[in-house]
């Protein structure tokens, strides 16, 4: 053990230890915050739209990386698992051919193999993972839809999920809080979102009338 915690610490391989250990870091965190009714992913914004140009420089790198626009959380932890095992790998080739390269140019090597292993993980990735947030609508235009409450109960505390169609009939799972007036909405409930504050909405139990003939997720 004490042999392994040496190679990993070592400094040519520092870098790539530092970025396994961000992985562990940003992914224990982001438990504990969903369990606190947050969340990492919506506090570093993942409405950001990447499927379209920007004026900023690093939307737009990202953007070009990211092609399955998956939520930047994701896109950062495929970065730096990418970059940590890429970079371990390398040093360990050379180790066995003549000798450590330089941490620096270790890192290089290590960002230009993650690139394109990253673009082609996040356009595979992005196809079977449901999206929080809409890349061809916006926010807003959820509102006035009605979904269905699958993880919950919706109460004024701690935000739920809420499974909602688009108009294309694109599926998202939002955050939602019940309305101020509203009793508690248990998980199964069809439900109306009335408001959003950011990336929150605020829901109301749906009339019958505004209800589909059949449960909003098997029409999916």
């Amino acid at each position: 053990m004490s042999a392994l915690l040496e190679h990993v610490m070592s400094p040519e391989v520092r870098p790539f230890a530092i970025a396994a250990a961000m992985i562990l870091i940003v992914g224990s965190v982001e438990v504990i915050s969903m369990l606190v009714g947050a969340s990492l992913s919506e506090m570093l914004g993942t409405n950001i739209d990447f499927g379209h140009p920007s004026d900023n420089g690093v939307i737009n790198a990202i953007s070009w990386i990211n092609v399955g626009g998956v939520p930047l959380l994701i896109f950062l932890l495929l970065l730096l698992g990418a970059f940590s095992i890429t970079g371990f790998l390398i040093q360990d080739v050379a180790r066995m051919v003549a000798g450590p390269l330089p941490a620096t140019l270790a890192s290089v090597g290590a960002v230009a193999v993650s690139v394109p292993l990253v673009r082609g993980a996040s356009r595979a990735i992005a196809r079977v993972i449901p999206k929080d947030e809409s890349y061809a609508v916006g926010l807003g235009d959820l509102v006035g839809r009605v979904g269905e409450v699958v993880i919950g109960p919706l109460d004024q505390g701690p935000p739920g999920r809420v499974s909602v169609a688009d108009v294309h009939g694109n599926r998202h799972f939002v955050w939602a809080v019940a309305a101020p007036a509203s009793s508690p909405l248990p998980q199964g409930t069809m439900v109306l979102l009335v408001d959003r504050d950011g990336t929150r909405f605020v829901a109301v139990k749906a009339d019958d009338e505004l209800k589909p003939s059949k449960p909003t997720l098997s029409n999916s």
